[in-house]
């Protein structure tokens, strides 16, 4: 089986890129473990100072697997095993968050429920101008394992976006904070490489400190708390056998998981 990631380590700089072209870059158990190896093992080498999160292929992400079987390995069916899914999920999208070096995402395409949620809770965000945001579980009854949004971006506007699972481009991100900068396609990776390596002649001391001063500050307004409390209540709707999740599972049980989206989207069209 190939490697859902690939590493490139130089000048101070871990480049990890999600390599599940074919699936677009859908995070899967396997993605996750690696995923999480990687960056425990750049923040242990003390040669690396700054994380690049990118892709191979056209998108960043669509979200965790829903191919996996998530019930065979969680017991999705109760309230209990949905909140060890959610937990295991948590634990993985606060990666970024924990490691202690900055890591700056890179996006193109589709940055889709867990896959934007894994973005939002790196420590800076290039997009190009394809890119796309939102998290539109909430069109089959499913929750955000990291409820992130509302702390970058503002109640109101993730509010609007939550309710409905409605996408935004990539200026409309930028707009509200969701993201940091937008650039032509053809020039993410340089310029996301340019900011990494001004970054990255910063000393080790003073990225590990700012960040952690960063990350503990909100912790202390309660970042952590919230989105834990996030965990329970999202297990609890996981587990609810709402009428849109039912009809959901029917139709992806009887013609495939696209089928099943295409219905779910098209509650939606107007």
């Amino acid at each position: 089986m190939p490697a859902t990631i690939e590493i490139e380590s130089n000048d101070r700089i871990c480049h990890i890129r999600l390599n599940r072209v074919k699936q677009m870059n859908s995070l899967s158990f396997e993605l996750m473990d690696e995923l999480s190896a990687a960056l425990r093992e750049a923040d242990a080498d003390d040669a690396i100072r700054v994380v690049v999160l990118g892709h191979n292929g056209a998108h960043f992400g669509a979200g965790y697997d829903l191919n996996a079987d998530w019930a065979g390995r969680f017991g999705t069916e109760t309230a209990i095993g949905a909140r060890d899914m959610l937990r295991a999920c948590r634990a993985f999208e606060f990666g970024p968050w924990d490691c202690s070096k900055p890591v700056v995402a890179m996006v193109r395409g589709y940055c889709l429920a867990g896959s934007c949620e894994l973005a939002m809770m790196c420590c800076v965000t290039f997009a190009s101008e394809s890119a796309m945001f939102g998290e539109p579980e909430i069109r089959f009854s499913a929750a955000p394992p990291v409820a992130v949004m509302p702390w970058l971006i503002g109640l109101k506007k993730a509010r609007e976006l939550l309710y409905t699972g409605e996408l935004i481009d990539a200026e409309a991100a930028l707009r509200v904070g969701m993201i940091n900068h937008v650039v032509p396609d053809s020039e993410l990776e340089a310029a996301t490489l340019k900011y990494a390596r001004r970054a990255s002649r910063v000393s080790l001391e003073g990225l590990k400190m700012t960040k952690a001063a960063i990350n503990k500050g909100a912790e202390i307004a309660g970042f952590r708390a919230a989105l834990d409390y996030g965990v329970e209540t999202g297990a609890i709707l996981d587990s609810t056998p709402t009428e849109a999740r039912t009809k959901f599972k029917e139709i992806a049980q009887k013609e495939g998981l696209t089928a099943a989206i295409r219905w779910s989207e098209s509650q939606f069209e107007e």
